[in-house]
């Protein structure tokens, strides 16, 4: 599943190194503007226990985890979308994402520069929607000049478009996102052509400092960005990048020391991951035999048959059924052997939709 997540933010909020701690590949993170000049494109493991468990009862060879996609996108500053800064260069990036986790200043800090010459979460955040929005308002129009004149001549698709399009062009001048419009199925359909980069799905990443990171309630920062995210019906994810950067070159041991001494139980990072896989509605199902158990990115809704081309098109093409059984009923069981013995594991056919922690192995004939 080739799907991405852009991390988006004014310049010095943390982006890059929060990056550099997803990927550990080094973009650069310097204390001025546009330091990313071309979006770095890094691939993350996704966390998940349930590999851990399958790998100690089935005992395979290797083990495989399934990954998901982070896209930096450099800083985009007030007047992005009338070209100010690196203008639409990277708006053109963050078209190209599916998710977008917008990263957002929550801490104090003297030494490291703020673009606007304050620490204002909320106003940090507007700033960047509003470009967003406007960006998306040149879009629709011109479409709109194409599209009213053919609307005005009773042709039903154009007056369907036309119909959609001035409702968001309503709302962009009302600083509304097109994820905030409610749509039918069809002017969804219509909407998605579009690739609006504010109908897109958004989380927000508070990144504080060292001392908030375990009892961030105290922080005002966060307050505002968990309040303001409220409204907007995403999530908020509280990091502190620095400290992620760090752990990411331990290994699990000193990991797991590190966080404990920190007083927290899991790394944002892996938070972060789980909550962009998640925004996405993706899910997991696994594989496992002898030779390897691993685990495979679907997108929820898919039946077993497109499941099953995930791994390979012939899957897909001769399916004939799925052997199946939930997670949970493989480790009750203990075995394969002893879940179908309990009756656990079923013969799914094609309309099957596949659910997260589904253990399946797929029969095909090609």
């Amino acid at each position: 599943m080739a799907l991405t997540a852009g991390i988006v933010g004014l310049p010095n909020v943390g982006k890059s190194t929060l990056f550099n701690a997803i990927t550990k590949a080094g973009a650069e993170a310097a204390n001025y503007p546009f330091c990313t000049i071309d979006p770095n494109v890094g691939i993350v493991e996704v966390p998940d226990h349930r590999l851990q468990k399958l790998t100690e009862l089935v005992k395979p060879k290797k083990t495989v985890p399934t990954a998901f996609e982070f896209t930096d996108i450099a800083g985009i500053v007030k007047g992005a979308s009338k070209g100010e800064g690196l203008g639409n260069k990277f708006l053109s990036h963050i078209r190209q994402v599916d998710a977008i986790c917008h990263v957002v200043r929550c801490f104090a800090d003297g030494d490291i520069t703020h673009v606007s010459g304050k620490v204002d979460p909320i106003d940090d955040i507007e700033t960047i929607n509003l470009e967003l929005i406007l960006a998306d308002l040149e879009t629709v129009e011109k479409r709109i000049g194409r599209v009213e004149k053919m609307a005005k001549q009773k042709d039903k698709e154009a007056m369907a478009e036309f119909e959609v399009l001035s409702k968001l062009k309503a709302a962009f001048e009302s600083d509304q996102p097109a994820r905030a419009i409610d749509f039918s199925d069809d002017q969804l359909k219509i909407v998605k052509q579009l690739h609006l980069l504010t109908s897109k799905p958004v989380l927000y990443v508070a990144n504080v400092g060292e001392d908030d990171l375990a009892d961030p309630s105290g922080n005002e920062y966060v307050k505002k960005v968990m309040d303001y995210a409220e409204k907007d019906n995403a999530e908020v994810i509280i990091i502190s990048a620095r400290i992620e950067e760090e752990i990411a070159v331990l290994d699990d041991d000193e990991k797991a020391m590190f966080l404990e001494e920190l007083g927290i139980e899991e790394s944002g990072l892996d938070q972060l991951i789980r909550a962009a896989y998640h925004l996405l509605g993706l899910a997991t199902y696994f594989t496992a035999g002898e030779q390897e158990v691993r685990a495979w990115t679907f997108k929820k809704g898919m039946k077993a048959p497109q499941c099953a081309g995930i791994i390979h098109t012939d899957f897909e093409k001769g399916f004939i059924r799925a052997e199946t059984v939930s997670y949970d009923d493989l480790l009750d069981a203990g075995s394969m052997a002893a879940a179908r013995e309990a009756g656990k594991v079923r013969l799914e056919g094609k309309e099957y939709l596949v659910q997260d922690g589904d253990v399946i192995h797929f029969r095909f004939n090609v």
